[in-house]
């Protein structure tokens, strides 16, 4: 008698996102199995992988990372299309870290036109992301989303504090938007149900949970995680049917490993071997637990990690 293998049905299904427009926009999400098991479902969209850019220069990124960028990352525009036209990038993620009180307090005005500027000269989906300060974000990602009004980008990150502002601003221009919570599936329910309450299409919403990077509380960001996704897909929530994102670089590129010097600590091994594999680990991990974009910054880790998608899918 021949083996068959065990399968599991589901009654819900991710919602499918698109962003960007025209021959390169990507599409994620609209599976209705767990992470890669395509034998059991439909897996029509592979997870993106966004590239991270910033506003100003990564002064406060390790050497490791910051070394790959460092002929482009004094200009938005530049490290965009060298993300695009050199890494191949199906999405670029531009940081407004140059907007937060605490570091150069650029206006919503400056950020309106770095937005405008990286537009004009990639054609690949734009993310765009505040500097996690709630009332700096809801003045800066207002401008930014009537910036670039119809292109499809996404906006985030829409927070229980400013959601009201960057909810009307995303529907007014026809963009994509993220909703985070603290590592809460209560929290995040609570929250898509609000921005929905506000009549925005929960098909165009993309929840981030919050990332953590390996060593860092991974296990419990996988467990909400997965907790989010089978909620949308053996529970058939439809609060919980948007498609994740895992804003990885911004997590493992400020902890003690990817930094730690060899001299310091020679157990550890070759430093700039050890952050790349740090990346790639702690993506490949979100993945698994339901992930379908990624926000990463080291090539050689986002090589990794595409390789793996590749193979896994």
């Amino acid at each position: 008698m021949a083996f068959v293998i065990p399968k599991e049905t589901y009654s819900g299904k991710v919602y499918p996102v698109t962003i960007g427009t025209g021959d390169n926009a990507v599409t994620f999400g609209g599976e209705n199995v767990l992470p890669f098991n395509g034998f059991e479902g439909s897996t029509p969209n592979k997870p993106v992988i966004a590239y991270e850019i910033q506003d100003i220069p990564p002064s406060d990124w390790p050497e490791n990372v910051k070394k790959p960028f460092e002929a482009v990352s004094g200009d938005p525009v530049k490290w965009a299309k060298h993300c695009q036209d050199t890494l191949g990038a199906r999405a670029i993620a531009l940081r407004l870290t140059g907007t937060h009180p605490d570091r150069e307090n650029l206006s919503a005005g400056d950020a309106a036109k770095t937005v405008k500027d990286v537009l004009s000269a990639i054609s690949v989906p734009l993310i765009i992301l505040g500097s996690n300060h709630a009332e700096k974000d809801s003045q800066v990602l207002v401008a930014c989303a009537e910036a670039a009004k119809e292109k499809n980008c996404v906006i985030g990150k829409a927070q229980e504090a400013n959601y009201k502002t960057i909810v009307a601003a995303a529907m007014a221009n026809n963009h994509k938007l993220i909703a985070m919570s603290e590592l809460d599936i209560n929290l995040s329910k609570q929250l898509n149900i609000l921005i929905t309450q506000m009549g925005f299409d929960k098909e165009r919403l993309i929840t981030d949970p919050m990332s953590s990077a390996l060593g860092y509380g991974l296990e419990y960001t996988y467990s909400v995680m997965e907790r989010i996704r089978l909620a949308a897909l053996a529970q058939n929530d439809a609060t919980m049917q948007p498609p994740m994102v895992a804003d990885v670089g911004m997590y493992v590129w400020k902890i003690k490993e990817t930094q730690a010097l060899e001299a310091d600590l020679p157990m550890w091994g070759d430093l700039a071997k050890r952050g790349v594999l740090w990346e790639a680990s702690t993506a490949a991990s979100l993945l698994i637990s339901g992930a379908e974009l990624l926000i990463m910054r080291h090539p050689e880790a986002v090589q990794a990690v595409e390789k793996f998608i590749s193979e896994m899918s």
